[in-house]
This record gives C-alpha cells, structure tokens and sequence, in this order.
C-alpha cells in the first residue's frame, strides 16, 4: 500500500510523529477514563471535553521529554539524517521509547484502582523487594486482559499510523539557503521543546507539575484522568520517596502525634465569614511590635498599620512558617498539609486527595474563592485551589485593569486589594476568601507614586514591605464600610521569611519566624498568647473556632486548646526541625544533631545534645511520631477521613 503522504520537509515529518503520540496518548486518556469510570462519577461531556483538552499540556510535556533524542535526530542539519539506516534507526528508538509510554499509560488503568492516583516514581520502591516479581508482572497482563488487549492495539495503531509518512532526501535548488534554515530551525526547535515541557514560557510560571492539573477539573479527585503516567513518573523521579517507619506501634503513636481530629458535636455552628490574608515575605522580624528586643529596644520596624492591628488581635509568642517557598504555604495554611523535605505541590504525592478549608467548609453552605494578582498558572496557585476546594480564583486574567500590572509578577498590592474587597462586597454570605500577595518580591520596588513614602532600611524588600503594611490599612478601611465585616473571622500570615538584618533571625529558628494572626471584629481574640503557632494550625483553629462538627485530618494543631502540647515543625531539605519547650531539636536521618534553647541562646550558639536528656528524648519522640504519621498517611493516601461501607 503506497503512503497516505510523502513529506521532504523532516520538520513537517517530525511534527507529524509529534501529533501521533499526542492521539495516542490522548486514546489513553480516554481508556484510562473508561476503565475506571465509576471512580469518576458525574464527570458530564463538557467536563471530560475540557479535560481532554487540559490534558494536553501534560502529554506535550511527556512527549517532549520521551523524544529528546528523536527531535535531536531529526534537527540535526547534516545530509546523513535522510539516510535509509538512519531513519530505521530512528524509527526503532521512537517504538521502543513510545511504547514503553504507551505500556505506562496502559499499566495505570488497573493500578490506579489501588493506589487512587496516577503512579509515581515510588512504584519502583513500593516492588522493590518482591522476590516474584515477574510472575505478578504476567499474572496481571493474563488477569486484566482488556487492558492489555488495548494496551497493544495502541502499539500497532502506533506503528501503522508511523510507517504511513516518511520522509526523502530534497534536491534544494539554492543549498545556501537550504542549510541556512536548516540551521536557524535548530533554535526555533529547541525554544519549541523547552516551551512544551515546562508548560509555558512565562517567567513567574513554574514548570508544570502534578498539582497543575487540577486547573482543568471540578473535583479533586478527577485530577488523575488529566494526568499521563510517564509525567507523572518524570516530575516524581529523583524525588525522595517518603519512608514509612516504624518507630511506634499504632497505640503509642496517636497518644504522641494524631492528626485526626473528633470535633464536639453538641455546640452550635457559628456561621462567620472568614478570610485569611498570606503576605509575600512578611518575616515577624520586619514587624516592631514583636521586636521590642532589637537594636537596644530602639527597634520600631517597618508595619505601622500591623503593630495597630496587634493590639486588638490575638497573636502567638512564637509563630514560625512550615516552608520556606510560597508553594509550600498554601497546603500548610489552606489544608493544614506541611511540606517535609519536597514541597508537597511537586511531590509523588501531589495528586493525593485532601480535604482543604474550603471543602470542609462547602459542607457548611460556604462560598469559597482565593485571590493572586499574579498571571493566572503563577506558581500553580490556580490549580492548588482547585485541589483545596475553592469555587473560584481570581488572577491577573479577572483583573479588569491590565495597566496596574508592575511589569514583573502581579498587580500592585494596593489595587489589586481594593479589587478584592470589592469582590467580597458581591459574595452570598457565608464566605471564605483568601488572597496571597505579591508586591514584597524582588526586585523589591514601590509604585511610582510612593517612591520615598516609605521607610527604607539595610535590605532592599524593607521599604516594599511599608508599602505593602499601606496597602493592608487601605483594605482594612473598606473592609470597616461593609455590612459584612462584624461576621468576620480574619487571619494574617505570611508564606515564608526573606532577607534577615539581625543576627537573632540568621538560624534555623529566626529564618522560619512570621506572624501568624487572629483577629475578629469585637470579639475576645485577644493578647499574645504563650504558645508556639505554625502555619498548619492555622485551619484546626479555625475550624475550632466555628465549632466544625464532623471529623477530619489536619496535622496542625488547635491553638485554642491549651490542654494539649504546643509545638511545631518543618524542614530545611532533609533536615527537620521541631520548635518545643522554648527548645529547638534538629535531625537528620533519624539522628539528633543539634538541641538549642531559642530563648536563652539567641543565636543559637550551644547544643544543650546529651545535657538534657529527659527534653531530648521527649522531642525526639515527638518529632519521629510525626514523620511516622506524615510519610504513612502520604504514601497510603490516607489525608481524609473515610465514611464506612
């Protein structure tokens, strides 16, 4: 049978075996879909078409990545590429390597009905030790039989649809110009290539990753029919896998460390609006009112309107972040999700099913929406509120004044939170709003207008973090005018520390130490209390607060609850922290290296390892119960509570 077509441009060619694994992956899709379908329920026609289309993203991603050296092959401006031998070669790399794709996607029609997400490059871990691996391998190609039938139809339509255009070796009249576009295609290829596989090519979008996904769906849990497999093998590998230790049996591991919380049924729900407020950068260290120590006592800081707010809010004597990237902080304050030693957004676990404030609280009647000002897909804020539950999102895209733009990562705080408040006036009560800022990041500049209005200081983001303070009290005015503003719970934080000045912020105490705040119009949330605050405790106490009544999982703490230990913790790469009894205690691999009282040691200059025994036990079993409540509950998937059958 002669080709269909017969193509003596390679690039068209090229493209051409491009778009192939883009249907066939897609066909993937489709079978992955029909497979499980009733894991998917209510999944409707326009919403499996849009996330065939968002799929996409994930497949050019994939594809690119399998076939690095196939687009190679073919760029390459030298004569030998229209060899006949050549191109066998060629082909017989591309099956081999698609094929194995193919097999990937196929394998995940059955897996995912066990694991409830697309597989990660922990499968290799989760078999590694399996002594009958290859007849499992064979008994379950025999076992789920439709799956491998399809599985190998996609091989040969592969196959077929390949063999149906090739390429020829042309006769250019002017060779000049020929190998002069020859070679200025190898640019425009490799710009093409690196677009595809980070999924974009703005400067404040991240690579595309797992959580991305969730941009194109309703429910979380429809997050896997968008992904492909080998994406989500390629943005796991590397990765570390978390390990599921055994340090405590079951009784004596919730007695230390148990994240499931009970909630008191018998109280009446208190139906308030709540909005929580993350600050870009916003260390405690810029704030006077908790630094009345520094500089000889001299210190007033650089945020007039929080130092106000304090004083009518209710605080913590030590509030510390759970990460230090703003990827880290949305699960941390929006799902009480840490991030220990990879930021959960890029994780193996990535696609795993939680439940954030906002779904807990839809249970309750609550709208939900959360607010960036940044491009819509910067740092995957979009797709995470999708994860989290949130009803809608509002970016740059929604903004209705491009001209407020400050060129580099968003619109400027004081308009874009003008735009908020506005939106908030427009909600059906209850409603549970967020908004993350974006004006204290580098390069660390003011709106033209209030160029000199703001103190400066010794490090550059001091005088954005004033202006930003400004923007907060212009918001907090709007928010006085409205009906609804007297119902409302509001929290302030921030997602991470930036640059320190003082040498007490310069350690693994000081570095991680934001504000982490409370405030209710009229209400007795009030003082400073003495109590260690994290990020994840943020969405317990809140729930707390509203007498939530069904159960759920939270590894923060209810930092209402006095009855119960107060402590934190987080990770700087693979080495964690636990902040506890004025204490901070740091491990590696299971090992205690350093043991500091942040108190008395500002500077953390003397390990008290070994000279405080009872302490030192006392914290190491605390922060092993946490790792081994953490890493069991990722890799079982287990972060919600489950109705029994």
């Amino acid at each position: 049978m002669k080709n269909w077509f017969v193509s003596r441009n390679i690039f068209v060619v090229l493209a051409y075996r491009i778009l192939l694994m883009m249907l066939l992956f897609t066909f993937c899709r489709i079978g992955f879909f029909l497979f499980n379908f009733k894991m998917f329920p209510g999944v409707t026609g326009s919403q499996f078409i849009r996330i065939l289309i968002g799929g996409l993203n994930f497949d050019i991603s994939a594809i690119v990545y399998i076939n690095l050296l196939i687009i190679l092959l073919h760029i390459i401006p030298f004569e030998i590429r229209y060899n006949e031998i050549y191109q066998k070669v060629v082909k017989y790399i591309y099956f081999i390597s698609n094929g194995i794709a193919i097999a990937m996607n196929g394998m995940d029609f059955v897996y995912y009905r066990f694991v409830n997400k697309r597989a990660t490059a922990d499968v290799f871990g989760t078999f590694e030790h399996e002594s009958n691996l290859p007849k499992l391998f064979f008994r379950f190609l025999l076992d789920y039989w439709p799956a491998t039938l399809l599985t190998i139809c996609l091989w040969f339509l592969m196959v077929y649809l390949y063999n149906k255009v090739n390429t020829k070796r042309p006769s250019p009249e002017n060779k000049v110009v020929y190998y002069l576009i020859n070679v200025l295609m190898i640019p425009l290829a490799i710009a093409l290539v690196v677009g595809a596989a980070r999924g974009g090519y703005k400067h404040s979008t991240r690579p595309i990753t797992i959580s991305n996904a969730a941009r194109y769906i309703d429910t979380p849990r429809d997050v896997a029919i968008v992904l492909n497999t080998p994406f989500s093998f390629f943005r796991t590998f590397g990765k570390k896998a978390l390990v599921k230790y055994k340090f405590f049996d079951d009784d004596k591991l919730t007695k230390i460390y148990n994240p499931h919380y009970y909630p008191d049924k018998t109280k009446p729900f208190n139906n308030l609006n709540v909005v929580v407020i993350i600050l870009e950068s916003f260390a405690r260290e810029y704030i006077g009112s908790y630094n009345h120590n520094l500089e000889g006592g001299t210190y007033t800081g650089y945020t007039p309107f929080i130092d106000s707010l304090l004083t009518v809010s209710l605080s913590f004597d030590v509030s510390v972040a759970n990460g230090k990237k703003s990827i880290d902080a949305m699960p941390s304050i929006l799902a009480s999700v840490p991030s220990l030693e990879t930021p959960y957004t890029i994780s193996h676990y990535a696609n795993n099913q939680i439940n954030g404030l906002p779904a807990l609280l839809k249970k309750k009647g609550y709208y939900s929406a959360f607010f960036h000002g940044a491009p819509n897909g910067s740092m995957g804020f979009d797709s995470f509120s999708k994860v989290a539950g949130f009803d809608d999102y509002f970016g740059l895209d929604q903004y209705p004044n491009k001209s407020d733009f400050d060129g580099m990562w968003g619109v400027w705080d004081e308009p874009f939170f003008k735009f908020f408040a506005g939106k908030l006036g427009t909600f059906k009560q209850p409603f549970f709003a967020s908004i993350f800022s974006v004006s204290s990041h580098h390069p660390f500049k003011v709106p033209q207008k209030y160029e000199g209005k703001f103190k400066k200081g010794p490090a550059p983001i001091l005088e954005v973090i004033g202006y930003s303070d400004y923007s907060l009290r212009e918001l907090f005015n709007e928010f006085a005018k409205s009906t609804w503003f007297k119902n409302t719970l509001f929290v302030l934080t921030a997602d991470h520390t930036n640059e320190s000045v003082h040498k007490e912020f310069q350690n693994n105490f000081g570095a991680y130490c934001i504000p982490i705040i409370f405030y209710k119009p009229g209400s007795d949330l009030l003082g400073r209390k003495n109590r260690i605050a994290q990020q994840i405790d943020i969405m317990p106490t809140l729930l707390n607060y509203l007498n939530y009544d069904e159960e759920y999982i939270a590894f923060g703490n209810n930092l209402l609850d006095d009855s119960q230990e107060s402590f934190a913790f987080n990770t700087n790469g693979s080495d964690y922290h636990l902040y506890m009894k004025d204490n901070i205690l740091e491990m590696i691999d299971n090992k205690t290296i350093g043991l500091f009282n942040y108190k008395q040691d500002l500077f953390l200059e003397n390990s008290l390892v070994g000279k405080s025994p009872e302490l030192q036990l006392q914290m190491e079993e605390k922060l092993k119960a946490i790792i081994q409540t953490y890493n069991s509950r990722m890799v079982d998937n287990d972060m919600v509570v489950r109705k029994a059958n």
